[in-house]
């Protein structure tokens, strides 16, 4: 995969802490740039949220139409059966997101990684299997796709976990983020799980939730 085009946008001069946001399906890093403005965690202080686009890619479960896409979805079973090399294909492109900003002077313990729906599939992937410390994870109405072929990283095995989910959510039924948490408690971490009265979206309340979840990754 060749680098990702990017959304950038700093909360103030010389940030010292990066959030990395991974769209869903069909979408692109715009979609939660509104989000930014609502974070006291960025008014607080100098925060770069950086914003991927996914390259456009054929997706077999809408008729081979071509979108922005992450890997491509097989089948839209429970068990979400999706193509496993792409999506970690896609993590490690992320990863290079993450070189870029140690480059540029943030320490890896001050980047926090998360995603939405199918880019929270590949955040998962790419935060609890990199090699260094990362500053926290969040997934939001999204699945732990790579379960059972992730390969963890021992510098993040206490790593928080942030996971917010819609319980009428009719596209990833909570009960997918139900059995993330599941999943990630039997690998040794602590997840926090949050339920909220919405479809496949965001809420204020989730954002409320968010935003105090990465004020706390910062004071680790």
């Amino acid at each position: 995969m060749t680098a990702l085009d990017t959304l950038q946008i700093d909360t103030g001069d010389h940030p010292e802490i990066t959030v990395i946001w991974l769209h869903g399906l069909g979408a692109s890093g715009h979609d939660f740039e509104p989000v930014v403005p609502e974070l006291a965690f960025g008014k607080g202080r100098p925060v770069r949220f950086i914003f991927p686009h996914a390259p456009d890619m054929p997706v077999t479960v809408n008729g081979g139409m071509v979108m922005p896409a992450w890997y491509d979805i097989l089948a839209m079973d429970i068990d979400r059966k999706v193509d496993e090399p792409q999506l970690k294909v896609s993590a490690r492109a992320v990863a290079r997101l993450i070189e870029q900003e140690r480059d540029r002077g943030v320490a890896s313990e001050n980047i926090i990684i998360g995603g939405f729906s199918q880019g929270g599939a590949v955040a998962y992937e790419l935060a609890l299997s990199y090699p260094e410390r990362l500053g926290g994870l969040f997934a939001l109405s999204t699945y732990y796709a790579t379960a059972e072929t992730i390969e963890l990283s021992e510098p993040n095995r206490e790593l928080p976990v942030f996971i917010g989910h819609g319980r009428f959510d009719p596209i990833v039924p909570e009960s997918l983020g139900q059995a993330a948490k599941t999943q990630l408690e039997s690998q040794g971490f602590q997840p926090e799980f949050h339920s909220y009265g919405m479809d496949h979206s965001l809420c204020l309340e989730e954002i409320r939730d968010l935003d105090s979840f990465l004020e706390r990754c910062r004071e680790q």
